[in-house]
This record gives C-alpha cells, structure tokens and sequence, in this order.
C-alpha cells in the first residue's frame, strides 16, 4: 500500500513539473524567424546623414561598436547622465561626422514616470551609437480613449517638418537592452522590438510590428501612415502591418539578442471591443485614413529633453 501511494505521488508530481515546465519555459510558444545577421547589419542600413556644418570632422565610427555590444543587465546605469550635449528639443549631434539621422517618435499620455524614465535612458544609450538623433513626444491632450497611432501620425508629421528620412516609431515603456541595437533605418522597414522581457524574449507571432518600428520617411508616406481609428487598445498595429504588405514592404529583424528590451511596469489598457470591427476593412481606408486626414489642431514646444507636440 504504502508503495503504491508512493508511487502514485511521484506520478502526480511530474504531471506537475512537466506542466510548469510546459507553461512556464522561456521557448513556449517561441517564434524562429529569419533575422539579418549581426555581421552584416551595418550593410543593411541606410547612410542618411546630411551634414549642414563646414566642420571638418572625421567619420563616426561604427564596425567596432557593433562588434563590442553588450547586453544592458542594469538599466540603472544608464540613468547618470548630465545632459549637457543635448539641444534644445531633445537633438544629439555626435563630435564626429555621423552616417544615420533619425526621429524616434513616442506616443504618450499621462505616464509622467514612465516618460522621465524613457527620456533619461534614452539621452545616455543613444549617443553611444553615434548616430545624429531627435525625441519627439507625442501627446494626446483630451479625454477620448487613448488612439496610439494617432498619436504617432502626428509625431512623424513634425519630424518629417523638420527634414528626418528616418522615422522610429517607439512605445514610451520600452528601454533597450543591447547596445548594438542601432536606432537607424534599413531599406525595408524593421520591428526592432521582437524580443521583450515580458514575453519572455519570445515573437507571439511572425506579423507583429508593435512596440519599435523602424520606417523611412517616405515609406510611411507611401502607405499613408498609421489608421486613425484605433480609439483605445489594440488593432492599430495589425493595421500598420496590412498597410505595408499592401504597399510591398515586408519588415525585417535583427537577431533576438540585439533586439532585446525590458518593458516599464504600467497598468494594462482595457482592449477596445471594435478593434477587429475596425481591422476588417482596413485596405479600404487606406488612401483616405491617416496622415493625409490629420488636422491642425496641435501646438509643438521645445522642452529641454524633447520635442514636444501637444494634440488637442
């Protein structure tokens, strides 16, 4: 008898280590995607960089920041950082001749942490790379449901303004986590964010673009930017990828290691009950929903840190 129950319990117990491995193991559900290796990176990224200075600076360098990058394990550390390099507006110019310009444009709205936090972190990790840069934050000053593309249309309709061809479209509780990841444009568009902490590092599925998109300025015209339908949580992302395959742009990514983040804890949005409503006749709007029908009902000051766009 007394064997029998042992045995019994054992059984049971590795129905239940087998089930929490099964649940909880960081390769559930993984997606294995073609990704442009980490040597050939630099090839695949486009040189934009206009200079408008008659400084005789040497060339930035770029090969060996890329073959030394390393994972970020205490993002603590980037947070020391006195700011004194950056312009009013939030643009960092490197002391050498840069190759890539880029607008990483957030989407925001009452997360005062988490933008103190993002903006702090991102002030420190993106001059390492070299890279002649711009934050512009983008935030919607009403009481309607939050509308994350909306948000970002208007971002990148100011920063298109001010002549950048590359566009990083950025989610405000998202950190980088390696810093080889480097925040520039490629001749299709990329989902630089494809490997996050909070799903344990893996891809939920091959079509999802959220989160860091990077996209050039006049491919985000060409597909007329993002829907502005999206009024609450979800669906605009699915949406952004329709409106690309429709216009022949297919994302890439780099390597899970280089495309890690860690998201900032924040309370969840409530999913919007109309989202696949909205999603299903996406192609439709295309031409006549998106950048193309934003009104001017905005204002955009200087802070200190950012370029900010205020829509009403």
């Amino acid at each position: 008898m007394m064997r029998g129950c042992s045995l019994k319990h054992i059984f049971y117990c590795l129905i239940v280590l087998v089930f929490i491995y099964v649940v909880f193991h960081p390769d559930r559900h993984a997606k294995i995607y073609s990704y442009i290796s980490d040597d050939n990176i630099l090839s695949k990224i486009i040189s934009n960089y206009v200079q408008t200075s008659t400084d005789n600076l040497q060339n930035c360098e770029y090969k060996q920041m890329l073959e030394s990058a390393f994972e970020i394990f205490d993002i603590n550390d980037l947070f020391k950082h006195d700011y004194n390099n950056i312009k009013a507006g939030g643009e960092y110019t490197p002391d050498c001749l840069p190759k890539f310009s880029t607008a990483v444009i957030v989407c925001y709205r009452n997360r005062t942490q988490q933008l103190d936090a993002f903006i702090r972190y991102m002030h420190s990790y993106l001059p390492k790379q070299n890279i002649h840069y711009r934050i512009f934050i983008a935030e919607q000053n009403d009481s309607a449901p939050f509308n994350r593309a909306l948000m970002l249309n208007y971002g990148s309709m100011i920063a298109m303004k001010y002549n950048f061809s590359c566009l990083i479209l950025h989610d405000v509780d998202l950190l980088p986590l390696n810093s080889g990841n480097i925040y520039a444009c490629t001749q299709q568009p990329r989902h630089m964010s494809c490997s996050i902490d909070i799903m344990r590092f893996n891809l939920p599925y091959y079509e999802i673009v959220g989160g860091v998109l990077a996209i050039q300025s006049e491919q985000y015209k060409l597909i007329n930017g993002m829907s502005n339908q999206y009024y609450g949580w979800g669906g605009e992302d699915d949406d952004l990828y329709r409106r690309m395959i429709a216009k022949k742009l297919h994302p890439i990514r780099f390597s899970p290691w280089i495309s890690k983040y860690t998201m900032l804890f924040h309370k969840h949005e409530t999913p919007s009950p109309n989202r696949y409503t909205v999603l299903a006749d996406s192609l439709k709007r295309q031409e006549s929903d998106g950048l193309n029908t934003l009104d001017r009902n905005y204002e955009v000051k200087l802070r200190p840190l950012f370029t900010h766009v205020i829509v009403n």
